[in-house]
């Protein structure tokens, strides 16, 4: 019996699924999974409009699926398992959860279907084919970098609004943050969340508006004096100035982030979000299509790690830190030309 996470992500796929069953595909055309941590998300809604787009206008049929949630391993194990069935000859897939994932991985793997990893790696990340994604941990450095620069040497006590424990991309972001920012920390390959004496409030917003906004209250009722706010995503910061708005600390505390979404861009531009790095889901959706559309001409298979590169996005300059305006991140946002 299918659990009600498994039904969900069963209907998820049957309604991407509906216009191009199995029986109405072409012979010989790709069929191609797309698997994401879930479906309203705006990172992971563009990347299933850019490997929707890149399908079509390379031949290839694509099926989509995600979870009900981040953290749904259940949702995503059932999309997998149905997508085969539809026969799928590539999966990509953004893991909700990096090691619960990895025994489906195998099982498609062994039916010889293709996986690659986009945007989130699995632990370990040799667990798929390929991993075509942002450098997280960079992603991190660069905001923590410009945090620093823009703190111009005042004490600070920060929280940090992460996405939940163990995950490779939570854990690469906030260490990188923290490393950008010349505090102690861990490296890339660690997935522990450092906390030094500077950080004085941590908590899990699994990239959500609304756990975001709940983890900053309750962030503010530990450590009123919070002067600084790192968050995994612009969803996560959204809730946390709509948190400090409500309390009236919103002039005095800074908030960056990851993302470089639309609107998080619009929220750069409105000063809630002092700098974002930008990343490109459009680009990583494309790749993956494009990868699964040889290895169903040839046979030939991707593997590695494959950067799709990230862009320091800032409200206003500071000297010594490269980074690009709003106007430029505006045209960049989600990787749209």
């Amino acid at each position: 019996m299918f659990s009600k996470r498994s039904t969900l992500a069963l209907a998820t796929l049957s309604l991407a699924a509906s216009m191009a069953a199995p029986s109405a595909f072409a012979a010989g055309e790709p069929v191609i999974g797309l698997i994401t941590k879930t479906e309203t998300n705006p990172f992971f809604v563009k990347m299933k409009e850019g490997a929707t787009a890149e399908a079509k206008a390379k031949g290839a049929k694509l099926l989509s699926g995600a979870g009900k949630a981040d953290g749904d391993n259940a949702g995503q194990v059932a999309a997998m398992e149905n997508m085969i069935a539809a026969g799928a000859k590539t999966i990509l897939i953004t893991p909700s959860d990096s090691k619960a994932i990895i025994p489906a991985i195998k099982k498609a793997q062994e039916k010889g279907v293709m996986v690659i990893a986009l945007d989130s790696p699995t632990d370990p990340q040799e667990a798929t084919d390929a991993l075509f994604a942002t450098d997280n941990y960079k992603a991190g450095v660069l905001i923590g970098e410009y945090a620093k620069a823009a703190m111009a040497g005042k004490p600070v006590k920060i929280a940090t609004l992460d996405l939940f424990p163990g995950h490779p991309v939570g854990a690469q972001r906030h260490n990188g943050f923290l490393k950008g920012f010349g505090l102690a920390s861990n490296d890339a390959k660690n997935n522990e969340l450092a906390k030094p004496a500077e950080v004085v409030c941590m908590a899990d917003s699994f990239g959500d508006r609304a756990k975001g906004q709940t983890a900053m209250e309750n962030c503010l009722q530990k450590n009123p004096d919070i002067n600084l706010v790192y968050t995994i995503n612009e969803p996560a910061a959204a809730g946390a100035f709509n948190a400090l708005q409500k309390s009236g600390k919103d002039k005095g505390v800074m908030i960056v982030s990851v993302d470089g979404g639309c609107d998080g861009i619009k929220d750069v531009v409105g000063g809630k979000i002092a700098a974002t790095s930008q990343q490109y889901p459009l680009k990583m959706a494309a790749m993956g299509v494009a990868a699964g559309i040889e290895y169903a001409k040839t046979g030939k298979k991707v593997s590695g790690y494959t950067d799709t590169g990230v862009t320091l996005i800032a409200g206003k300059s500071v000297t010594g830190i490269d980074s690009k305006d709003t106007k430029v991140g505006t045209e960049l946002c989600w990787g749209k030309k």
